[in-house]
């Protein structure tokens, strides 16, 4: 099995505000006897900023951009040698690799390519990829939410069978506080979001059901569990935290393209029947537009908003943005008289994915 592990800043620090040794050492005992029995692993690691900030005695996380890619580049160097000294002391060879959003577009499939080859060939010599974002030159923050995106791309991007994502909160917990052992539909999940993620973690709750909607949706299962997890259990799919099921429905590689590799070049907010109707199969109808946010043309690709704010899909446009704002909410035949069209859907269905 194909494993990749996503480990958060707030999942590498102690409540003393140390790196959690104990952990990673846990976690590298582990992955020796998953490789034993023929897996292979890969890591999404965040923590850079937080190890820069203890390395230079700096107590809470920075505001500023410059000073956070100035911490990530000190503390790269030594997340790595404290990934490096732990795992080969069981024997592990790691290595470092640093992406950035680019390489998930489709602009740049070229460099995807690359990126995967790289990753096949670590795989295939027995090497942990210990993977991150590139802070140091990253241009916007936050860019991939404490890396849960990341983590997705990621599994996308090398067929992993298996997203594992250790969350402090130990899987995801109703209205009671009990973890919910396993969730058929993710989009059920968000109404029992609380927090917003902890000191140097940016992700929270909601950003790791947001990227667990994605992996699902490109058929990938997904385990959300704590430090406590019997990891080896975790092949099984069985934990203590919480399994979500992945999609039963097959995307067509297009798709999961326009799911992935695609950056939205804006949104559209759409109203509660029109979300209803893109669940069952529908195409995007202009009558369901409620808002249109960005600047972009036709043949781009959106994001899918409903009234809540919460992306639900991402779809390729048939008109430019200035277009869908002057027909959000009318009525096809209104539509093909404004615009001298004969095209009825703003996204037709074969050219959209809803999460």
């Amino acid at each position: 099995m194909r494993i990749v592990f996503k480990i958060g800043s707030n999942l590498l620090e102690t409540e003393e505000g140390d790196i959690d040794l104990q952990f990673l050492s846990k976690l590298a005992e582990s992955i020796k006897k998953l490789k034993k029995l023929g897996d292979e692993v890969c890591i999404v690691s965040s923590g850079a900023v937080l190890s820069g900030a203890k390395k230079l005695n700096i107590k809470e996380k920075p505001k500023d951009l410059v000073l956070k890619q100035a911490l990530s580049a000190v503390g790269q160097a030594y997340l790595m040698h404290i990934y490096d000294t732990i795992f080969s002391n069981y024997g592990l060879i790691v290595s470092q690799v640093l992406l950035t959003k680019d390489i998930f577009s489709k602009s740049n499939e070229d460099r995807f390519i690359n990126a995967k080859n790289t990753l096949e060939k670590l795989l295939e010599l027995g090497i942990i990829p210990i993977i991150n974002e590139n802070d140091a030159v990253a241009v916007n923050e936050l860019v991939f939410g404490d890396n849960d995106f990341l983590a997705v791309y990621v599994s996308f991007m090398i067929g992993a069978e298996l997203l594992v994502i250790f969350s402090s909160a130990g899987g995801l917990r109703d209205d009671e506080g009990k973890i919910i052992p396993v969730v058929e539909k993710v989009e059920e999940a968000f109404k029992f979001v609380q927090g917003t993620g902890t000191s140097f973690g940016t992700g929270g709750m909601r950003s790791k059901l947001e990227a667990t909607r994605l992996a699902t949706t490109l058929n990938i299962p997904v385990i959300i569990t704590g430090k406590d997890e019997e990891i080896l259990r975790l092949r099984e799919l069985k934990t203590k935290g919480t399994l979500f099921k992945p999609s039963k429905r097959k995307l067509r590689n297009a798709l999961k393209v326009i799911a992935t590799l695609e950056e939205p070049k804006g949104q559209i907010v759409v109203d509660n029947g029109a979300e209803e109707a893109l669940k069952k199969g529908k195409s995007l109808l202009p009558a369901g537009v409620v808002k249109v946010e960005g600047v972009f043309k036709k043949g781009d690709i959106v994001s899918i908003v409903n009234e809540e704010g919460l992306i639900i899909g991402k779809g390729k446009v048939n008109f430019s943005s200035e277009e869908i704002d002057r027909i959000k909410g009318l009525k096809t035949k209104e539509v093909r008289e404004l615009l001298k069209t004969s095209k009825d859907e703003v996204i037709h269905r074969d050219n959209m994915v809803i999460f």
